[in-house]
C-alpha cells in the first residue's frame, strides 16, 4: 500500500508541476485559470461531496476529485502548455 501511495504522490507532484508551468504560460487560457482556482476552492473549502467527518471516505473523495480534475485540465491543453518555459 506504501508503494501505491508513494506512485500516487510522484504522479500528482507531476502533474501539479505540469499545471504551474501551464499557468505561467504567456498565452495560458482563462479556463484554465478559473478551472485551477475551482479546483484550489473544491480542496480548501469546508463544503465536500463527502464531509470530511467521516473518517476514512471524507478525506478520501479530496485524495481521489482533486488529481483526476488537475489531469482533466491537462488533456485539454496543447502540449506546448505544459513544457518549461525556456
Amino acid at each position: 500500500m506504501f508503494k501505491r501511495l508513494t506512485l500516487l504522490w510522484v504522479l500528482l507532484r507531476g502533474d501539479a508541476r505540469q499545471l504551474w508551468f501551464a499557468l505561467r504560460h504567456p498565452n495560458a487560457p482563462a479556463w484554465l485559470k478559473w478551472g485551477t482556482a475551482a479546483i484550489a476552492l473544491y480542496l480548501f473549502s469546508p463544503v465536500d461531496l463527502i464531509p470530511d467527518m467521516l473518517p476514512f471516505f471524507g478525506i478520501a473523495d479530496d485524495l481521489v476529485l482533486v488529481p483526476l480534475a488537475i489531469r482533466a485540465l491537462l488533456k485539454r491543453l496543447p502540449p506546448d502548455f505544459t513544457k518549461p518555459q525556456s
